[in-house]
């Protein structure tokens, strides 16, 4: 739609009427002109009519002209016996909320640019109530923030009616700040909880927006002082929550748990997975209650239980997690379809960190290189130049597994003791098999192909050969490195030179018989 921008008599309008009303309270009700703007129908109205509210309210919180404690309602207050001063601080703090109220409205507006006028302005007046709190400390150093402005413009992002991800990413600018950060946590969280208790199904729209939201939250991996506030205070107090990391951590854990308690659409399964490693868990002040989550969804199946293992892995390994069934799990994972996957490079750069310990069992080790053997025979050559040099560095790392390709006689392939069906890798007798599955590939009709199997017709160097640069190789791209090559000059094409297009009956006949 096309943008007009409002007219100069509008704005002449606007700002004689704040003029008005800041240079003399006896032109206050000069206030209703200037919100009545906001409900305008035309965008570039509404618009400049924020920005009046924007420099009309900023300027009344610097000089403290709004009421300061618990707002008694409009009318008991101007019936009241109090001055004439009290009265006008009280009146004008409700015209204050009135604005407020319609700007968190305008977050729903279907323009993007009143939208994000509506927000800025919103976290103006937050970052002004702080500096000027309109409620009374109960106690010396008491810690003030504008919770319930701040709460409304959260709520106003996690709605289950609109898509708010871009808005929410320029909400995202203020979560540098280490008060927005804390307070964003704990709002979401709540939103969160009332929002699944209300509603028996919670709507997609909503769990995408908090998801935007919560995955934007990242804190300090180190222990240190925060003190990046966006709402200044004259000094700061060692009693108060926001300046230790430690209750960040606690906020942020809170968080989390609370949105991954609820059952998620599958979408959200894998988002939350991808980041859980690396986004996730390292925030965590508990990072071992992520365990009923990751265990549930590695019972899921397909992509979400192998992103699932990523998460258990790092608790296993750096939070001392006992899993007994997690290898168990990853070899369950590996069917002919993982090489079709959209998460096939993530899964083998994982399976490979998986079974990087040269502390593994050599049976263990031994099942995961002959599943993998076999899988092979079936695989795409773009897989197979990742796959085979993988199999090759479990040999590296474990020479007790070496007997399976140095074995002096294979045995048939109808008596392969190897069981393809088995689950459990520690009975599918992979150790008393071979890997005769790589000596079939040094026939593959892809000369890298039957180079990378012919590797194992070698001793192994000590280097293992790193499979990242293969892990994302695709066929156009093995098409394109054929392409590429020189190829000889003259290359023969038949035996017997043609005569002819198609050649005559008794060159045909010369032919046949030189041939027979």
């Amino acid at each position: 739609m096309e943008r007009h921008p409002a007219s100069a008599s509008s704005r002449q309008e606007l700002g004689r009427l704040l003029e008005a009303v800041l240079t003399s309270r006896g032109q206050a009700n000069a206030v209703f002109d200037i919100l009545a703007v906001l409900q305008s129908e035309e965008p570039e109205e509404i618009e400049e009519g924020v920005r009046t509210c924007s420099r009309l309210f900023g300027t009344l919180l610097e000089r403290e002209e709004l009421f300061v404690g618990s707002l008694p309602s409009e009318d008991t207050a101007l019936a009241g016996s109090q001055g004439a001063t009290y009265k006008y601080k009280v009146w004008i703090r409700h015209r204050y909320h009135s604005c407020c109220n319609r700007l968190e409205e305008l977050l729903a507006h279907p323009t993007f640019q009143v939208k994000e006028l509506a927000l800025k302005t919103l976290m103006k007046f937050v970052q002004l109530e702080g500096a000027k709190p309109l409620e009374k400390p109960q106690w010396e150093s008491h810690y003030l923030f504008p919770r319930t402005l701040f709460r409304a413009v959260v709520g106003g992002l996690l709605t289950p009616e609109d898509d708010h991800s871009l808005l929410i990413s320029h909400f995202c600018e203020y979560l540098e700040y280490d008060d927005i950060r804390y307070h964003t946590m704990q709002v979401a969280t709540s939103i969160m909880a009332r929002a699944t208790s209300q509603q028996p199904e919670v709507s997609l729209t909503l769990w995408n927006n908090a998801f935007t939201l919560l995955s934007a939250v990242s804190l300090p991996l180190q222990e240190c002082e925060l003190t990046n506030f966006y709402v200044k205070h004259a000094q700061t107090s060692d009693k108060w929550k926001v300046v230790h990391l430690k209750e960040h951590k606690k906020a942020f854990q809170e968080m989390w748990l609370g949105f991954l308690k609820h059952k998620l659409p599958l979408s959200l399964y894998k988002k939350v997975l991808v980041a859980m490693h690396d986004s996730i868990l390292p925030h965590l002040a508990q990072p071992t209650l992520m365990i009923d989550f990751l265990t549930s969804a590695c019972d899921v199946g397909g992509a979400i239980s192998l992103l699932a293992l990523n998460g258990l892995f790092i608790l296993i390994h750096k939070h001392n997690l006992e899993y007994p069934d997690f290898y168990q799990k990853l070899y369950g994972l590996l069917d002919p379809s993982i090489f079709r996957v959209k998460y096939r490079a993530r899964f083998f750069h994982l399976a490979d960190l998986f079974l990087s310990s040269s502390h593994l069992p050599a049976y263990l080790v031994a099942a995961f290189a002959k599943r993998l053997a076999r899988l092979a025979l079936t695989a795409p050559p773009e897989a197979l130049l990742m796959v085979l040099p993988l199999i090759c560095n479990l040999l590296r790392r474990h020479p007790a597994c070496r007997v399976m390709v140095h074995r002096p006689q294979g045995p048939e392939l109808d008596a392969d003791p190897y069981d393809p069906t088995e689950k459990d890798p520690a009975r599918s007798r992979a150790l008393e098999s071979c890997l005769w599955e790589l000596q079939t590939l040094q026939q593959h009709y892809h000369p890298e192909v039957s180079k990378a199997a012919s590797v194992i017709n070698q001793v192994l160097s000590v280097p293992e050969v790193s499979i990242a640069p293969l892990l994302e190789l695709t066929a156009y791209e093995i098409f394109e490195q054929d392409l590429k090559k020189k190829m000889p000059e003259s290359v023969p094409l038949e035996f017997i030179p043609a005569k002819g297009l198609l050649g005559r009956q008794d060159d045909l006949c010369t032919q046949f018989f030189c041939l027979s």
